[in-house]
């Protein structure tokens, strides 16, 4: 089984800029993020766009939908922002692909210590390879129906509607 993965940003890849302490976009951690994990599963990284969730617009969703519908993989998982994940799971879910989609994400940058980004990967290649065909959210160690699934921003969780 080959699994794609898909980067499209979000905290997971952020990178810290030292000379003016801010967050942004570099290239993907993704090559060497799959290089430490080990994983013996063969993968397919695609690198779309790299954007923060809270700027993504219909297009930048339509284009991750479209990514997906290409892909000759039966196993997806989406590297998403976790702000708005729900919102492109909602785009994903309906459109019936056939595939197992699994989004996931980070709360704190892969390169930041104590990141969740390493658990998230893991947690989402997993569920991508036994899950039923669908759209999940995996975030730290919880699955959720695409259509089953909020950010509580104030807990820093995901749960349930």
């Amino acid at each position: 089984m080959t699994l794609r993965i898909l980067a499209t940003g979000g905290t997971f890849d952020k990178h810290y800029n030292e000379l003016n302490g801010t967050l942004g976009f570099a290239d993907s951690h993704l090559p060497a993020v799959l290089a430490r994990c080990r994983l013996t599963v063969e993968v397919a990284l695609e690198k779309l766009p790299l954007m923060d969730s809270l700027e993504m617009v219909d297009a930048d969703r339509e284009r991750i939908l479209a990514a997906c519908r290409a892909a000759g993989e039966k196993a997806i998982v989406i590297i998403h922002g976790t702000d708005t994940m729900p919102q492109t799971a909602a785009v994903l879910g309906p459109a019936g692909l056939g595939r197992t989609i699994v989004l996931t994400g980070a709360m704190i940058p892969y390169e930041i210590a104590n990141s969740d980004a390493l658990f998230n990967l893991g947690f989402a290649t997993a569920a991508a390879q036994t899950l039923p065909p669908g759209v999940y959210v995996a975030m730290n160690g919880k699955i959720f129906a695409w259509d089953n699934v909020q950010k509580n921003k104030a807990a820093g969780v995901f749960q349930p509607l």
